[in-house]
């Protein structure tokens, strides 16, 4: 059972790190005259950035390095690549959109995305679905349907995000790859696009120019680093159902944000009996995670266990025994991965003979 004041500090901790990150989606309008698009940009390089020096600070390059020498096949480098395009173009969009009133659309597409990884756990990964999620996915799929029947349809900005992110952890998570390790691949491979990106338009020499670029580009950077540092921590002291409730608070904060600094109105993201319902599902969907704490944390009391916790990193001491450990699970996960879609292709055969 946690203690109630690391419990305490987590909680503390992963509100600021959720509000750090909604802070991140006004360096659009701060950043001005850069364009969206070239405010992305910049964003990708102190990303990469602030991550080289996080990962350095906590010594855990050979971790990253231990997982990619697993990828022994092209067929594995290329599933590890693809979603790369898949996080840039989220990135894009949620520093494009504040500039070009669409905040509040994208904001939306946050609201959403947990619910669509509940349906896309329930229906490729077989994972059973709460009471409590069915009633806030039904909620959230009524008040799409009432927008799309009034108006005919829903802000592509809002599919962009919600349906964005699914195809991201589904292939992320086929390869059972580390969210770190991911992210700073990703980041890497987005660096030659942004810099060209960055040449072509200008950027480096209106961000050179322009004198308040000078602290707010490191200012990026450092939001950005303790943002993830924040996380990490949270991730360390809190239960995991209680961690991944707090993450909805990054969605409302964007939507304060986007009503009283982005100055947009309701109205213009849709109608106020999808908000409604979609944040009726939201608070469901809390409602239902605060439940799976409580009942996780009568049963640790009952049992004397404590729930694992969620960490982008192992502990410092032991280490190498649990790289070690780490690679051979991913060994042993992709051989079993194998056997599983030999054993389906025999089954698939013998199924076709018997049915001649």
């Amino acid at each position: 059972m946690f203690p109630t004041n690391q419990t305490s500090q987590g909680t503390i901790v992963a509100v600021a790190a959720n509000f750090l990150y909604a802070l991140l989606f006004l360096f659009g309008l701060l950043m001005q005259p850069l364009s969206g698009t070239q405010v992305a940009s910049w964003r990708v390089l102190m990303m990469l950035l602030s991550l080289v020096l996080l990962v350095s600070v906590l010594k855990q390059w050979q971790h990253i390095f231990d997982y990619l020498k697993t990828l022994k096949t092209a067929k594995e480098w290329f599933l590890f690549i693809i979603p790369t395009p898949i996080l840039g173009a989220q990135i894009w969009i949620f520093m494009w959109a504040p500039v070009n009133d669409l905040g509040l659309e994208v904001t939306l597409g946050y609201f959403l995305y947990p619910m669509i990884m509940i349906i896309v756990g329930r229906f490729f990964y077989n994972e059973d679905m709460t009471l409590l999620q069915w009633v806030a996915t039904i909620c959230a799929a009524l008040g799409i349907a009432y927008d799309v029947w009034q108006y005919g349809a829903i802000s592509w900005a809002t599919l962009f995000v919600c349906l964005g992110y699914p195809p991201y952890y589904l292939l992320r998570r086929k390869l059972a790859v580390p969210p770190i390790t991911g992210l700073i691949s990703d980041l890497v491979l987005l660096t030659p696009v942004v810099i060209i990106a960055l040449y072509m338009s200008g950027g480096f020499e209106l961000a050179i120019a322009t004198d308040k670029f000078w602290y707010l580009l490191p200012l990026l950077g450092i939001i950005s680093t303790a943002a993830m540092a924040l996380t990490m921590v949270a991730s360390q002291k809190l239960p995991v159902s209680l961690f991944g409730t707090l993450c909805y608070l990054e969605p409302i904060f964007l939507f304060i944000f986007s009503i009283t600094i982005l100055h947009q109105s309701i109205d213009e993201g849709g109608s106020l009996f999808m908000y409604g319902m979609i944040f009726i599902a939201l608070l469901i969907m809390i409602a239902d995670s605060a439940l799976g704490y409580v009942t996780r944390k009568r049963d640790d009391r009952l049992q004397g266990y404590n729930e694992p916790q969620v960490g982008s990193f192992p502990p410092r001491r032991r280490l190498k025994n649990r790289r070690i450990k780490g690679v051979l699970t991913a060994h042993r996960f992709r051989k079993i991965r194998k056997y599983q879609q030999k054993i389906d292709k025999m089954t698939r055969k013998i199924e076709e003979l018997h049915a001649k």
